[in-house]
């Protein structure tokens, strides 16, 4: 295990207890953000894992780093994530980043610290990187990491 894989598993692990210990009543379908409340955050996380799954896979046997994006509104109310049981938006969530961290932490060193050119990370990343900038995986997986923190904490000020 690496210690990006095992920086994520800690967060979502900790998270997982939190996010567990907030009473329904406090868990409002109002939103947190102007936009989505906190169910619709999480499907929010659950979607970025989904897309950034395929990505921590397909950069592992190319040369750089382009992928398409997604419409995060759109996903978001697709899937009407403000109706899902909040236990098992949880474990799903928790499910689906316990993969990823099993996927990172067999990531070769070598093929994470690559320099990649092209790439969409201008577009796609949380925090973007300029396109006509190199871009690593390392930096991928560190900016998904940082997302899901960020949004985390949201939910958690928000509902502790």
């Amino acid at each position: 295990m690496n210690d990006l894989s095992r920086e994520l598993q800690l967060t979502v692990t900790d998270a997982v207890t939190r996010l567990l210990n907030i009473p329904g009543a406090r868990r409002p379908a109002a939103s947190l953000d102007g936009q989505w409340s906190a169910q619709q955050i999480l499907g929010h996380l659950i979607d970025s894992a989904a897309n950034n799954h395929q990505r921590f896979v397909r950069a592992q046997f190319t040369n750089d780093l382009v992928f398409p994006g997604y419409d995060q509104e759109q996903w978001v109310a697709a899937q009407h994530y403000q109706d899902e049981d909040w236990p098992a938006l949880i474990q799903l969530w928790k499910s689906y980043n316990d993969h990823l961290a099993h996927v990172i932490a067999h990531i070769p060193a070598a093929v994470l610290l690559q320099p990649r050119w092209p790439h969409t990370l201008d577009r796609i990343a949380w925090q973007t990187v300029s396109a006509d900038k190199p871009a690593t995986l390392e930096y991928l997986v560190r900016d998904y990491i940082g997302h899901l923190n960020d949004h985390v904490k949201q939910i958690l000020a928000a509902l502790e």
